[in-house]
Order: C-alpha cells, then structure tokens, then sequence
C-alpha cells in the first residue's frame, strides 16, 4: 500500500493513482480502472479479456449454432411428418369434398 501512495497514474501523469491492475501490474487513477468480476482492472486489459472471451465464444458458438439449426430442422420435420399422417388418416369422402356437399355439419 506504500507504494500505491507514491506513484501516478500511467495515462494521466499528473493524477495521483488508486489501483493497481493486477494483470499489467500498472497504476492508474480512479477514472482509469473499472470493475469487472470482482476485479479492479484497467481500460486495455478489461479490452483483452473482452477479446479472449470473444474469441472462445465464438469458436463454442459455431457449434451451439448448428446443434440449434439441427434440432429445430429436426422438430419442423417431425411436426410435419405428423400433419401429414393426420392429413391421411382422413376419409376419402373429406378429401373429395362429398363431406361437404352432404351437409354433416346440419
């Protein structure tokens, strides 16, 4: 804590410092460093960390993406394999309109 008192910030030369960022081992002042997760970090290493967890989503979502389009292909499929068999298990009568023609409905 000795040291923090004495030092300035890295960006701004005449600010006094606040924080250490535990990644790049810099000081800088309050307007400096932000918090994410619990952590006290400055603008250019919260920017990398942003940049790594943007690159492992992407990789992890390429494949989250397919497994989404194979499963919805996969349930419009089965809807329509069923509608389909409902549609055949209709009677012939319905599909040549006489059901209509009858008047069932009176």
């Amino acid at each position: 804590m000795e040291d923090l008192l004495h030092q300035r910030c890295f960006n701004h030369l005449l600010r006094e410092a606040v924080a250490r960022c535990p990644q790049c081992q810099r000081y800088f002042c309050r307007e400096c460093v932000t918090e994410h997760e619990d952590k006290v970090l400055c603008a250019a290493c919260l920017r990398a960390d942003a940049d790594t967890d943007r690159s492992d989503r992407s990789q992890l979502g390429g494949l989250v993406q397919m497994v989404h389009f194979l499963l919805g292909a996969t349930l419009l499929w089965v809807f329509f394999y069923y509608l389909g068999q409902i549609l055949l298990s209709l009677p012939s009568a319905f599909h040549e309109g006489t059901i209509w023609e009858k008047g069932w409905w009176n």
